[in-house]
C-alpha cells in the first residue's frame, strides 16, 4: 500500500472513532436529558440523516472539481465548527441546529475519502475498499465502547472528546495531505472507464445498482430499530443486544483477512461476491425470524456480518469501476447518499410495517427485498459492453 493511503487509513480511524462517540447516545441525549419524546428525537435523528444525504451528493461533486483536499477540509471545517458550537452550546434547540450541520459536514468527507482512496491505491481494487470499511468500522467499535464510558462521567465530556479527535484528524489531512489539491488525483495507473460526456450508461447501471443497495440498507438498519425492539420482546436484555454489535465489530476487525483468502480463492469477481453476501444476508434474517433467544440472535447477527463483509466494500468498488474521468467522486457520493437514505426509511417502513401487521410480515419482507438486490446485482451492467467495467487494476487485484 502507498504510505498515503496508510495515513489514509490512519484518518478514518479517528474520523470513525469520534463520529462514534455521539451517533449511537443522540436518542437517549434528547430523550433523557433534553426531556424530548422518541418522536422528536427521531425527526432530529431523520434531519441529521438528511443533510447528510445533501453533503454525500455536494462532497462526490466538489471532489471532482476542487480535489480531494479542499473537499475534505472543507467538510471537516463544517464539523469543527458545528462541534465547537455543541460543545458550548448543547441544549435546545441549540443541539438540533448543530447536529443538522454535522451531518452536512460528515457527508461531504465521506465520499471524499473513498474516492480519494481509490486514486490513491489505484492498483489495489477492491482491496483499497476493504481495507477503508475495515477502519472504519475499528474506529465505530472503539468510539461506541469509549463514548459509552465517556457518557457515563459527564456528557459534557463526549463533546469536548468529540472536538478534540476531529482537531486531531484536521491536522493529519492538513499535513499529510496538504500537497493532494487540484483535481486530487493521485498519479499512478491512468482510469480505462468512459469518457466524461458518454457515460450516460454507466450512470444508469449505478442507479440500478444503488437502488439494490438502498433495498439493503433499508433491510439492515432494523437491526437497530424494529429488531432492537424485538429482542426486548423476547427478554433480551440490554446488555445482551449490546453484545451482538461487539460481536459484529470484533469480527469484521478479525474476520476480514480471512474472508479476503476466501475471496480471491472462489469469488474472482465482484458480482459474484456481492450475490454471496446478499444469499447470506437472507440466510441471517431467516435465522432472526425464527430466534426466541439470544443465541438465536447472536448467531444471526455472526452471519449477517459475513454477508455485510462480502456487499458493502463492493458497492463502492463497483462504483469507481463505472465512474467515468473526473465523475470519481460524484458516483461515491451517490453511494453514500444511498445508504443514509436506506437508513432514514427504514425505520418508518419498518415500524409501519410491524405495527400494521407483525414481526413474521417484516422479516418475509425484508428477505424479498435482498431477493430484488440479488437482481439488481445480476443485471445492473447487462447494458453495458461485455468486460467494459473491469479495469486493468480491477483484473490485477483479483489475481493477488
Amino acid at each position: 500500500m502507498p504510505r498515503k493511503f496508510w495515513l489514509l487509513i490512519l484518518g478514518a480511524v479517528v474520523n470513525a472513532t469520534g463520529s462514534a462517540f455521539l451517533w449511537p447516545l443522540h436518542t437517549i441525549y434528547i430523550h433523557d436529558y433534553l426531556g424530548k419524546s422518541l418522536s422528536v428525537a427521531g425527526m432530529v435523528i431523520m434531519l441529521n440523516s438528511a443533510a447528510s444525504v445533501v453533503g454525500s451528493l455536494a462532497g462526490g461533486a466538489l471532489y471532482d472539481k476542487i480535489g480531494a483536499f479542499r473537499t475534505i477540509v472543507l467538510g471537516i471545517a463544517i464539523d469543527l465548527l458545528s462541534l465547537a458550537g455543541l460543545t458550548i452550546w448543547h441544549g435546545w434547540p441549540q443541539y438540533p441546529f448543530f447536529l443538522l450541520f454535522i451531518g452536512l459536514g460528515f457527508g461531504i468527507v465521506h465520499p471524499a475519502m473513498y474516492a480519494f482512496a481509490g486514486e490513491l491505491w489505484k492498483e489495489g481494487g477492491r482491496r483499497a475498499y476493504n481495507a477503508l470499511y475495515v477502519a472504519i468500522n475499528l474506529g465505530v467499535a472503539v468510539g461506541s465502547a469509549l463514548g459509552g464510558m465517556i457518557a457515563s462521567l459527564s456528557f459534557d465530556y463526549i463533546f469536548v472528546a468529540n472536538l478534540l479527535l476531529f482537531i486531531v484528524f484536521s491536522m493529519m489531512v492538513v499535513i499529510g495531505f496538504r500537497d493532494a489539491g487540484g483535481q486530487g488525483k493521485a498519479g499512478g495507473v491512468p482510469r480505462q472507464g468512459p469518457e466524461t460526456g458518454n457515460d450516460h450508461k454507466y450512470f444508469a447501471a449505478l442507479l440500478i445498482l444503488c437502488f439494490g443497495y438502498l433495498l439493503c440498507c433499508i433491510a439492515y438498519s432494523q437491526w437497530t430499530t424494529t429488531i432492537a425492539t424485538y429482542t426486548q420482546e423476547l427478554r433480551v436484555s440490554l446488555k445482551q443486544y449490546s453484545l451482538l454489535w461487539t460481536i459484529n465489530g470484533l469480527l469484521i476487525i478479525l474476520g476480514q483477512p480471512l474472508l479476503n483468502l476466501f475471496i480471491r480463492a472462489f469469488m474472482r469477481t465482484i458480482k459474484k461476491q456481492m450475490v454471496a453476501g446478499l444469499v447470506i444476508f437472507i440466510a441471517s434474517f431467516y435465522i432472526a425470524s425464527i430466534s426466541e433467544h439470544f443465541y438465536g440472535f447472536a448467531a444471526a447477527m455472526a452471519v449477517l456480518t459475513v454477508g455485510e463483509m462480502l456487499v458493502w466494500p463492493a458497492i463502492p468498488t463497483v462504483a469507481d469501476q463505472l465512474a467515468p474521468k473526473g465523475k470519481e467522486g460524484f458516483y461515491q457520493g451517490v453511494v453514500n447518499s444511498t445508504n443514509t437514505g436506506g437508513r432514514m426509511i427504514g425505520p418508518l417502513l419498518g415500524g409501519w410495517l410491524v405495527d400494521k401487521f407483525n414481526m413474521q410480515v417484516l422479516f418475509n419482507v425484508l428477505m424479498f427485498l435482498f431477493v430484488i438486490a440479488i437482481v439488481t446485482s445480476l443485471t445492473y451492467d447487462k447494458g453495458l459492453k461485455k468486460g467494459a467495467v473491469i479495469r486493468a487494476k480491477d483484473a490485477a487485484s483479483m489475481k493477488d
